[in-house]
């Protein structure tokens, strides 16, 4: 189910950003937001296995997206992108990120709720109210997008007339200045394909099981396991929105690359912890500088390109990291079911460094948080 869930979501989110360069971007987050309201009044009112299969595969429930927008969140980042500078990027798209991470770290408490409803409810019936407040909170986010802007479509310049020589000669030369600039964007394309690749391998082999193997270390369930993951997702915005001026005074990269060591280390450290206090010490401690590094991992993705490949920019971002990201935890599954819990971590570690290597080295000199000479969107669009 949680593979085939992130598996839809990245066929979703391979479409519908390079899609919404050509259409705009508002609708897409329409429609997002009403799958979501089906998907959720589904689950609150039917226990029919088939409907909630399909519900929890389109609404993504199972699995947390990070307050984001699911397989839409290419469309919400090149949105969000609009009219930003992108010096500014990396602190609008880290507050975007905060106010996602404090809503999933309330979302995370309220999931121990169905263990005081078992008085009253019985069974499933006691997870059933919190579909409803998923549904409730769609509903805001549709009021919410639908008052917002979208910019417009960029269209194509209407071909010039044969005979206005001046002017075919300048539509030539743009479009071979143009076909050079989407060759180099196409190379950091790339680059960020390759690195996110190998990140998502280290997020999938942890990453989406922590709460299972929470359970299955220290005997603990929704009661203990629900609050500790609110807390970590709080403590996670907290240190968005400081990442957010980190990346005004050292760069994007510099402070993707400095956070993340340090979450690196606590990763490699949490599966010896001996005791929960300490194992949850250290999960927070990587939520606070591994979550906190998600809004300019965005900002630099998104920046990588002309403002008219950004949809295409940021569903490449995502869907390199969800595939991989998908696919690994039936491996760190297998190794749990084999009572080797320690080693998945350790296995994820090796991949989180190559990642850190690649992403500093391929995009250190592509900084667009950084002043001086950079290749960010808007110069780009210049020539």
């Amino acid at each position: 189910m949680l593979t085939g869930s992130l598996a839809v979501s990245a066929a979703l989110a391979l479409m519908v950003g390079p899609l919404s360069d050509r259409v705009g971007r508002r609708g897409f987050l329409l429609v997002y937001e009403s799958v979501l309201m089906l998907a959720a009044t589904t689950a609150l009112f039917t226990s029919q296995p088939y409907l909630l299969t399909i519900a929890a595969l389109l609404g993504g429930f199972g699995r947390g997206a990070n307050g984001a927008a699911g397989p839409f969140s290419p469309v919400e980042q090149s949105w969000l992108a609009q009219g930003l500078a992108p010096a500014e990027r990396g602190r609008a798209f880290s507050i975007n990120v905060a106010s996602g991470f404090l809503g999933m770290g309330l979302g995370a408490g309220l999931a121990a709720v169905p263990s005081f409803l078992g008085h009253w409810l019985p069974g499933p019936l006691a997870y059933r109210p919190l579909f409803a407040i998923v549904l409730a909170g769609s509903l805001v986010c549709v009021i919410f997008i639908f008052k917002a802007k979208d910019a417009p479509v960029e269209r194509s310049p209407a071909a010039p007339a044969p005979e206005d020589r001046e002017a075919v000669a300048a539509a030539a030369a743009a479009e071979v200045v143009d076909a050079a600039l989407t060759k180099q964007e196409n190379r950091l394309l790339t680059r960020l394909v390759l690195a996110n690749a190998v990140n998502g391998i280290g997020i999938g082999l942890t990453g989406p099981l922590m709460a299972y193997w929470f359970a299955l270390r220290f005997g603990i369930g929704p009661a203990e396991i629900g609050p500790l993951m609110g807390v970590s997702f709080v403590l996670g915005a907290l240190s968005a929105l400081s990442t957010g001026r980190l990346t005004r005074r050292f760069g994007l990269v510099r402070s993707v690359v400095g956070m993340r060591l340090v979450g690196l280390a606590s990763l490699v450290a949490l599966p010896l912890a001996p005791t929960l206090p300490l194992a949850a010490g250290l999960y927070m401690l990587r939520s606070v500088f591994n979550r906190g590094t998600a809004g300019a991992r965005q900002a630099l993705s998104i920046s990588l390109v002309r403002p008219r490949r950004r949809g295409t920019a940021a569903s490449i971002n995502t869907v390199s990291l969800q595939i991989p990201r998908a696919i690994s935890p039936i491996f760190s599954g297998l190794l749990y079911d084999a009572g080797l819990l320690a080693l998945p971590f350790l296995i994820a570690a090796g991949f989180q460094c190559a990642y850190l290597f690649l992403y500093y080295r391929g995009f250190r000199n592509h900084d667009p948080g950084l002043p001086g000479p950079r290749r960010d969107g808007e110069e780009l669009e210049q020539g």
